[in-house]
């Protein structure tokens, strides 16, 4: 980080206004006896905001607020970027990220405009004195680089031709937007998710059943054979009171009771669930054998539909947006049901919201920055 010194030349005196003044000690007040410190950069911020730049008598006056030495202060105003040392422009100053992100992404082509455009040193004003700039460390939006900050506000993803509209409307009093000017959502990919595009698919995982209990050698036996004859059993060890009830002990007569515990009577058969009634094929809307004109829409620019599901719409006979944006509540039944392993997404994800919004010819990549289903 480069060297950051006052300015030179410096107002006699700096005073809150009432207002602020207020606001300030509203904010000391949030800390504990001894700890006023911590509002050092709340202050120095309102400082800078009251007057456009933060001069050494606003550094003094927030020092004697919060009973700090001076020199404490000042070693916060000069570490953060975030504080202006110098006179600025009256409409923006700039701050240029020239961190590795933003230079390798374009940063120096920022920076051209800004010496062609403002002055070709930083720090100085343009000839009106309505615009500064500097050079400053990284401002945290790397993956939006190159970018640039504002005074609170950051606008990210530049090019030549989007830094220069945004100076253009400053010069002429307009409120660029913040953020991304590419038409992405904050740091998301641009053009819309690139995985975990399609349900998942997988077995549900089911309780494996227990072991039957193991059999003693005398329950394995069989009846002996001849009539008249019962074989004893020989003892057996107790069972875990957690393994089912032994099965009961053999008899050599037909319809004889079996000799030991009565078996526990068997549960009942969960009824079978009802079959899925089956959408008449007289709610299937029009479906086409084919693209019109041997090109069909790009069916993936629906959320939620990836390659399988295009493919098994293909199948269907369903080639164009317009096809879906003319379904009915009854028609999305029939689809639904021939889904295959994506039964609900349609009706879930909306496709027939979006299928109309994309029909019409807007695209996820439109200025506006909309999210497809939105």
């Amino acid at each position: 980080m480069s060297v950051r010194r006052l300015a030179e030349k410096q107002p006699a005196s700096f005073a809150f206004t009432a207002e602020n003044l207020a606001w300030a000690k509203d904010r000391i007040a949030k800390y504990p006896p001894g700890r006023q410190a911590s509002a050092v950069i709340s202050l120095l911020w309102r400082a800078q905001e009251q007057e456009g730049w933060l001069t050494e008598p606003a550094i003094r006056v927030v020092a004697e607020m919060l009973d700090m030495p001076k020199i404490r202060v000042l070693e916060v105003a000069t570490f953060y970027t975030m504080f202006l040392l110098e006179p600025v422009g009256r409409i923006a100053h700039i701050q240029v990220c020239g961190t590795t992100p933003c230079w390798l992404r374009g940063a120096e082509a920022i920076k051209d405009i800004c010496q062609h455009r403002i002055h070709h040193d930083p720090h100085h004003l343009s000839k009106d004195g309505n615009f500064s700039w500097e050079e400053v460390e990284c401002l945290g939006a790397c993956v939006n680089a190159p970018m640039i900050q504002i005074g609170a506000d950051t606008y990210e993803d530049l090019t030549r031709e989007t830094f220069t509209t945004i100076l253009n409307d400053l010069a002429m009093g307009k409120k660029p937007k913040p953020g991304p000017q590419n038409g992405r959502q904050q740091s998301a990919p641009l053009g819309g998710p690139t995985t975990l595009t399609e349900a998942p698919t997988f077995t549900p995982w089911v309780l494996p059943r227990p072991p039957e209990p193991a059999l003693t050698d005398a329950q394995a036996k069989k009846p002996t054979e001849g009539a008249g004859q019962r074989e004893t059993p020989a003892p057996t060890a107790p069972l875990s009171p957690a393994a089912n009830a032994p099965p009961p002990k053999p008899t050599d007569r037909p319809g004889a009771a079996a000799v030991g515990p009565a078996a526990a009577p068997a549960t009942p058969a969960a009824p079978a669930a009802p079959a899925e009634e089956k959408v008449s094929d007289d709610l299937k809307p029009a479906m086409l054998t084919a693209a019109r004109g041997g090109q069909g829409d790009d069916l993936k620019l629906i959320w939620g539909v990836g390659p399988k599901l295009e493919e098994l719409l293909h199948r269907l006979g369903v080639f164009h947006f317009d096809q879906i944006a003319a379904w009915t509540g009854d028609n999305l039944r029939w689809v639904d049901q021939h889904l295959e392993g994506f039964r609900g997404r349609a009706d879930r994800d909306k496709w027939i919201e979006q299928a109309k919004k994309l029909a019409t010819g807007w695209r996820p990549t439109d200025p506006a920055g909309e999210k497809v289903g939105s």
